[in-house]
């Protein structure tokens, strides 16, 4: 839970019981509570809202594409996983090499046509 081992979580505990006492502890767990209730859900109705905002195109806009580590691994990343896990990427038509138009007109032996000028 958020990084932190049995021994951080039981001083933290310790730490709290010092600080506000075994009879105010469960109200201040409360109102911990609330907070990050209240902090969620205001997070929640920006969202929404920077959604209702938008226009059509970018319906499907999330905002945590603007986090760089979540950006990378959304466009450089994921491409690298499938690599190695051995799931074919589809090619793009447009990029694509036409291979096998190639190889349907060359013969065998025949090389392929060598621009000099666009090397």
């Amino acid at each position: 839970m958020f990084g932190l081992g049995w021994l951080e979580i039981g001083a933290l505990i310790v730490i709290a019981l010092l600080v506000f006492g075994p009879e105010k502890l469960p109200e201040a767990a409360a109102q911990a509570g609330r907070t990050l209730r209240n902090l969620r859900r205001m997070a929640n109705n920006a969202r929404d809202d920077l959604r209702a905002g938008l226009p059509p195109e970018l319906s499907n806009f999330d905002p945590a594409d603007l986090n760089p580590r979540h950006f990378v691994r959304k466009h450089l990343l994921d491409d690298l996983e499938d690599d190695w896990n051995g799931k074919p990427r589809e090619l793009d038509p447009v990029t694509a090499p036409p291979v096998q138009e190639l190889v349907d007109e060359l013969g065998y032996g025949e090389l392929p046509p060598y621009d000099a000028e666009a090397t």
